[in-house]
């Protein structure tokens, strides 16, 4: 398996795109630790094994971020790897975009990696390892209504790459990962609320030389072939895994 032993932290483990993650890395032999501060869907997230289990923590809280590594730390007995997933979304014009919207998209966005790299840092120093990060197309090529949103994914992707200058030397890798139109909750609600849903989805897919909404396992294989060795001559590189969106 492609993860055997692996010692991985993931945020926004409870549903889409983090939750598809953690799956996918115990399949592959990785013990998660699966951080969310999502109670409820942390405790609906599946029978994990033995050897994985879920943390609550909120990621913009530095000491709740703190408390969660260490919990990782120890009962894994160190860290191998972090995905960071955990983000939220925001739809608004930017005229009406008060600096409590801008703080909290920035706060989880991107203070939240952040915070959960710093406090690993010193557990992936010991061997080496692996930080991969779900920024957004959106932080490549901006939407219209996401003032905040584009801003805090464009700054996560170059956060990334000037982590993976600062950390070369400590044989970690870090790169980043930009999805596009995925099948997740969060998703979902953002054209099935509008007055006519059919429409909505055609006119946002309308945007994507591949027609059609990604499964998140799709994402999850980035992140998987990014953690992997199989990636092990990259760092500082930003994947779009977008449906051709960004350059289209």
């Amino acid at each position: 398996m492609r993860l055997q032993d692996r010692r991985i932290l993931v945020t926004g483990a409870a549903s889409g795109i983090g939750r598809a993650i953690a799956a996918r890395f115990m399949r592959e032999g990785a013990r998660v630790a699966m951080v969310d501060r999502n109670r409820t869907l942390l405790d609906d997230a599946g029978t994990m094994p033995r050897s994985s289990f879920a943390i609550i923590a909120d990621v913009s809280h530095a000491d709740e971020v703190g408390d969660a590594v260490s919990v990782a730390c120890a009962q894994f007995g160190g860290l191998d790897g972090v995905v960071n997933c955990a983000g939220i979304d925001l739809m608004r014009p930017f005229s009406e975009t008060t600096l409590e919207d801008w703080s909290r998209i920035f706060c989880v966005d991107l203070t939240g990696p952040f915070l959960i790299c710093q406090a690993a840092l010193p557990a992936l120093r010991q061997k080496g390892g692996t930080i991969v990060n779900i920024a957004s197309a959106a932080g490549l090529r901006p939407l219209p209504q996401r003032t905040a949103y584009c801003s805090a994914k464009a700054g996560l992707v170059m956060f990334s790459k000037a982590l993976a200058v600062d950390l070369a030397a400590d044989n970690i890798r870090v790169n980043v990962i930009c999805p596009g139109i995925t099948d997740t909750p969060q998703f979902r609600s953002e054209y099935e609320n509008a007055a006519e849903p059919a429409q909505e989805l055609a006119d946002i897919m309308s945007l994507y030389l591949i027609k059609r909404v990604a499964d998140p396992e799709e994402i999850a294989a980035a992140a998987l072939f990014l953690t992997s060795h199989e990636s092990s001559y990259m760092t500082g590189t930003a994947i779009a895994v977008d449906g051709g969106r960004s350059f289209h």
